[in-house]
C-alpha cells in the first residue's frame, strides 16, 4: 500500500511541476516567503465541478496566464476530487481539508484566494467568464491591496 501511495505522490508531483503548481502547502508558503510573491490558492473539484474545469481550461492552462504566474505568483491548488479513481493520498487530502477550514469555510468551488507571502488574504474571486488578460488584471488589483 505504501508503494502505491509513493507512486501516486510521484506522479502528482510531476504533474504539478509541469503546470507550475506547487505540490505541497508548506513548499508554497516557503517559496512565497523566500521569493516575496503572493500565493494563488485555488479550491477546485477537478473531476466534478464544471466551473473549476472551465477555469483550468480557460485561464490556468493558457500561455499568457502561465507566463504571468511564473514571474509573479506561487500557485497551489487544493483539489477535492470525488471519483474514487482520482482520490488524493491521505496526507494531501488532509492538508487540503485544513486549508478549506481556514480559507474556504463556506465550501465554494471554485474559490480563488490571493494571499500575501505572510498568508494574509488580499482578495477572493471565482470562475469568471473573462479573458486570461482580464483575469490577470483582477489578480493584480487584488495584489495592489497589500
Amino acid at each position: 500500500m505504501k508503494k502505491i501511495i509513493y507512486i501516486a505522490l510521484f506522479f502528482l508531483t510531476q504533474f504539478s511541476v509541469a503546470q507550475d503548481w506547487v505540490s505541497s502547502w508548506s513548499h508554497a508558503t516557503e517559496s512565497a516567503t523566500t521569493l516575496n510573491k503572493p500565493i494563488l490558492l485555488v479550491f477546485s473539484g477537478s473531476d466534478w465541478c464544471a466551473p473549476c474545469i472551465k477555469l483550468d481550461r480557460d485561464i490556468w492552462t493558457t500561455p499568457v496566464f502561465q507566463s504571468y504566474a511564473k514571474k509573479n505568483l506561487i500557485l497551489y491548488k487544493a483539489d477535492f476530487p470525488r471519483r474514487k479513481a482520482n482520490q488524493l493520498p491521505e496526507p494531501l487530502a488532509s492538508e487540503n481539508n485544513k486549508l478549506a477550514e481556514q480559507y474556504n469555510t463556506k465550501g465554494y468551488f471554485p474559490l480563488v484566494v490571493l494571499l500575501s507571502p505572510k498568508k494574509d488574504i488580499l482578495g477572493q474571486t471565482a470562475y469568471l467568464n473573462i479573458s486570461p488578460e482580464a483575469y490577470i488584471e483582477k489578480l493584480q488589483d487584488m495584489a495592489a491591496n497589500e
